[in-house]
């Protein structure tokens, strides 16, 4: 055992790589041909083109930008292949496992930070979801080096670099997941209240917000010029089939956003003119800004005429986020196979297992980090009850459950051996 606490590492980089490595291996005819993010159609309308898009000549914001900046020089550079994207997102999985062992090794000793990262990266669900097309890989690396960065700027008061860093990557994961535009506030007022509720730790607010910010500066200028308004995002649409009267029925019969019925009479999306083009070589028009305050404008009705109906979506957005087993939607890939199998009993057992123990472990690590998870996994459920919950949106953030988990399961051990308390590191 010694042996394999010495090569931690080596242990965790293997743990994360082989099984990834099985399921690419499985799964490498429908890598780059079955429900692939639509980041993967502006990585390649850029690298033929020049325009970051669905259509050359035609820029487009209807989706947040980082996956495609992600895939662009793995196309440009081995071209779109099963190989090339499956071994780069397996690298990032790697990286992610690791860092959720450095944040382990921060707030409890190192055994359970080993058990910690091991539990988070041989996850069931992620282990098939890190090697297809899909933006949460890089969510969950950037989550765990917000968390990384947020604790090491507590430590180093000090020091403003580091919340410098600290902002910068929140700024980065905003432009992988739009939904995160609030969490540099929510990590900023952690961090004032570790610092102390002084002018310094003010300084510190102020700073991780504006770095935050200036990183998305480029992104929004370049709508604001080339589309046409300052977003990060213009696809609206998507925030509207999750808020109104039709969502909460279509999730309830096993269908998802996308099967909610369109306005009738309203004009094609972005994504419905690619498909368009894709097919006649007609290009239609689109005013993805004026779509955007279209769609903004119905979803705040749809808010202010409806509370109930909305308290409805949100306890339904709810149950499906952090419910255990995965959210089977109509048309899934491998429906009626052995991977509906691992869905609805091999993913339950996982998660169920380490929620209790999560639950123990609330009470083992130190009471400053219990609170960043409450409130990262708290903001994550308040923007699900906002738009909508899906196992995959959780699943980035479950590290953290994982790194509780590992305490849990480690104070229970030690409870069994006979010894007392539980030896953590406090946060200084």
């Amino acid at each position: 055992m010694r042996r394999l606490y010495r090569h931690a590492y080596v242990v965790i980089a293997l743990a994360a790589a082989v099984p990834r490595l099985l399921a690419l291996l499985y799964e490498r005819d429908d890598i780059v041909a079955a429900f692939v993010d639509k980041s993967d159609d502006f990585a390649r309308t850029f690298l033929d083109s020049g325009t970051y898009g669905f259509i050359p000549a035609h820029p487009s914001a209807y989706t947040q930008p980082l996956y495609g900046f992600f895939l662009i020089p793995i196309y440009w550079v081995a071209d779109r292949s099963w190989i090339a994207v499956g071994l780069a997102q397996i690298s990032v999985s790697i990286v992610t496992a690791l860092l959720v062992y450095a944040i382990g090794r921060r707030v409890t000793t190192d055994r359970s930070a080993l058990l910690a990262a091991l539990l988070s990266t041989l996850h069931p669900y992620l282990v098939w979801h890190d090697v297809h097309l899909n933006r949460e890989i890089l969510d969950q690396v950037l989550a765990a080096a917000v968390v990384l960065l947020a604790l090491v700027a507590a430590e180093r008061g000090r020091s403003l670099w580091w919340t410098v860093a600290l902002g910068a990557s929140l700024g980065i994961a905003i432009l992988g997941n739009a939904r995160l535009v609030g969490l540099p506030l929510v990590v900023g007022l952690w961090l004032m209240a570790r610092l102390g509720w002084n002018r310094r730790a003010g300084s510190g607010l102020l700073v991780l917000c504006a770095v935050a910010a200036l990183v998305l500066v480029p992104w929004v200028a370049r709508n604001r010029a080339s589309v046409g308004c300052f977003a990060i995002t213009t696809d609206s649409r998507a925030l509207w089939k999750a808020n109104n009267l039709n969502t909460y029925d279509a999730l309830a019969r096993g269908g998802w956003i996308d099967d909610v019925p369109n306005i009738p009479g309203a004009p094609p999306s972005p994504q419905d003119a690619a498909t368009i083009f894709e097919r006649t070589g007609r290009i239609v028009e689109v005013d993805e800004c004026a779509q955007m305050r279209f769609y903004q404008e119905r979803v705040i009705d749809f808010w202010r005429e409806h509370p109930d109906e909305k308290l409805r979506l949100a306890g339904q957005a709810t149950r499906l986020l952090w419910q255990p087993h995965v959210l089977e939607t109509e048309g899934r890939p491998g429906a009626g196979t052995w991977q509906d199998t691992a869905r609805s009993i091999v993913e339950p057992a996982f998660m169920i297992t380490l929620y209790c123990l999560a639950l123990i472990g609330l009470f083992v690590l130190p009471r400053s980090f219990v609170a960043l998870a409450l409130l990262l996994l708290g903001y994550q459920t308040f923007v699900a009850m906002l738009f909508a919950g899906a196992t995959r949106y959780r699943v980035p953030w479950d590290f953290l459950i994982a790194l509780l988990a590992a305490a849990g399961l480690h104070a229970i051990a030690k409870r069994i051996r006979g010894h007392q308390g539980y030896d953590s590191k406090a946060l200084v």
